[in-house]
């Protein structure tokens, strides 16, 4: 038997492949199947199964493709509806794989469909769990996402939580793996570990949700404490994981379309795309097509691109390094973001030769910053999340977290200079980006973040405060 953890650090998500005497199974696959069938005929196997652990809002899943491709049956947990061909199956039911035997297991709470499988060797000694977005290293999963299609609050949500949870998973025996969907950094929960396995007897000892001595009360005042409002494109992918998408080839070969600077800028008027430059924040800085957005490449690419771009079928016009071209229409796809129409042939440079419109934005150092930051008047912009503003920032600097940047624009003066930092300088240049493709043109980007302020030792910060100490 082979059980493989497939982790995808952008989206801090898991898929299993595991096989057994020719037969494999697939849980909850990416949108790119190809490695999957790869794997498969590398090991010599037949891949019988997809089992999906419920209808996924934070990426799209490779399932409809794989099923197509391989002839394997899509699995769902009970109260399931498709648009596809999949086996609605019942709480217990089992699936054989070579000597190997997975039992499904009903866990609505996250979702009312959502499903673990629980994985049984050749002698039916339960081995390991793969948990979905039931349970993670350290945490469960939100339970405010599915509340329309269930029909019911986000206190009855986490409710059915508890229960699945108290008799359907702490019953089970503590030496088990728990394999879950997401690690840290997923917005499917909020206090997720970095660790991406874990036993459930530790996880029984150390994940705040599942103490022993936890009221039904305590778990649903705890679980849905601190929530942030999911991001829009979630809705939007989970229509598409219910009712199919377009084969991801036919979307890597449209959103590979190389446009000169000429063809380029026509497409963008043509079609009011949005021009996403991938490149490094300190690289689009120094120069950058106008009215471009940044969100780098190397980063958390996807969940940004889903949290600021509102609508999943808008036309998207790639700028990014040359030969990165599949990569980025990729990640696209992966959280549903298929309106990629093709990239700038030759890259930013392509364009500068060309003598067309560019744009920058001032970036300075922290040292350079440093006069500045103690001058009355000064407007410093901090746009790091809630808790780490709280929890350490410059003396005099505001908040305004890039996740809600939409909200804070009207209070912002496009007459103004602001001073924007984050923790490193990436989500300070996406910030930085949107309001200059928005008539802002006195920003001024602090290279390094909060983090090369702090170690310029010139700059006067707030006393740290521990995040655990904040109230709950």
């Amino acid at each position: 038997m082979k059980v493989e953890q497939i982790y995808t650090s952008c989206l801090a998500q898991g898929t299993y492949y595991i096989e057994s005497e020719g037969e494999a199974v697939v849980i909850d696959p990416l949108r790119e199947v190809a490695p999957y069938i790869t794997k498969a005929t590398g090991d010599g196997a037949r891949i019988k199964y997809i089992f999906e652990t419920h209808f996924h809002a934070d990426f799209v899943s490779g399932h409809v493709d794989l099923a197509r491709e391989t002839g394997a049956s899509i699995v769902y947990g009970p109260g399931a509806d498709t648009s596809f061909s999949a086996h609605i199956a019942q709480h217990g039911e089992e699936f054989r794989v070579g000597r190997v035997t997975f039992q499904l297991l009903h866990t609505p709470g996250h979702t009312m469909e959502s499903a673990c499988y629980l994985l049984k060797d050749e002698t039916g000694k339960a081995v390991a769990l793969f948990s979905g977005d039931t349970l993670f290293i350290g945490d469960v999963g939100r339970p405010d996402l599915a509340q329309k299609a269930a029909h019911m609050s986000v206190d009855e949500l986490a409710g059915t939580l508890y229960d699945s949870l108290r008799t359907k998973v702490m019953t089970l025996p503590e030496d088990i793996i728990i394999y879950p969907a997401h690690g840290a950094g997923s917005a499917c929960g909020k206090n997720m570990g970095k660790e991406t396995t874990d036993t459930l007897g530790n996880q029984k000892r150390t994940n705040y949700a599942l103490r022993a001595d936890m009221t039904r009360a305590e778990f649903i005042r705890e679980v849905t404490d601190g929530l942030t409002t999911p991001p829009a494109y979630f809705p939007l992918n989970v229509l598409l994981n219910k009712q199919g998408y377009d084969n991801i080839s036919e979307v890597l070969k449209r959103g590979q379309q190389a446009l000169n600077p000429d063809a380029f800028e026509m497409a963008a008027k043509e079609t009011g795309a949005l021009i996403l430059d991938t490149r490094a924040p300190h690289t689009f800085a120094k120069g950058f097509i106008p009215n471009a957005v940044n969100i780098g490449i190397d980063g958390s690419f996807a969940p940004w691109v889903g949290a600021l771009i509102s609508d999943i079928r808008q036309p998207i016009l790639v700028v990014t390094e040359p030969g990165r071209e599949e990569e980025v229409v990729t990640r696209l796809a992966r959280v549903g973001y298929d309106g990629t129409i093709g990239y700038l042939d030759g890259g930013f440079d392509a364009w500068h030769s060309a003598g067309k419109e560019v744009d920058a934005i001032a970036s300075l150092p922290a040292e350079s910053f440093a006069p500045f930051a103690t001058k009355p008047g000064v407007q410093i912009i901090d746009v790091r999340k809630p808790g780490e503003f709280d929890s350490e920032h410059v003396v005099g600097a505001q908040n305004f977290p890039l996740d809600n940047i939409n909200e804070h624009i009207s209070a912002l003066d496009p007459q103004q200079s602001y001073f924007v930092h984050c923790a490193g300088g990436y989500r300070s240049m996406i910030f930085n980006s949107i309001l200059r493709a928005r008539g802002f043109h006195k920003l001024i980007d602090v290279r390094g973040g909060f983090k090369a302020i702090k170690e310029s030792g010139a700059i006067p910060v707030t006393a740290y405060v521990c995040p655990s100490t904040f109230t709950k």
